[in-house]
């Protein structure tokens, strides 16, 4: 009753019957619409690179001919 959520009370698009269904809808996005996942993600992302350490937040993620171009804003790395 009180602090549980039934089946029916979720939003549809939290019901993923099949992992396979993340893939189909990402397949069916064009770049643009992967770079700003990428952009709402890169919170999240934690990139180690010739022993430095970057946050996704540091990059520009932009659409590059048939690309995804991730380029750091940043010119040196933090050390976390």
């Amino acid at each position: 009753m009180f602090g549980k959520k039934s089946k029916k009370d979720l939003p549809e698009s939290y019901e993923i019957e099949d992992p396979k269904e993340i893939i189909s809808m990402f397949t069916k996005l064009n770049l643009h619409h992967q770079v700003a996942l990428l952009r709402l993600i890169s919170r999240n992302i934690l990139l180690e690179v010739d022993d430095k350490t970057y946050i996704g937040l540091e990059f520009e993620y932009d659409v590059d001919g048939a690309l995804i171009k991730i380029s750091n804003k940043l010119s040196q790395g933090t050390d976390t």
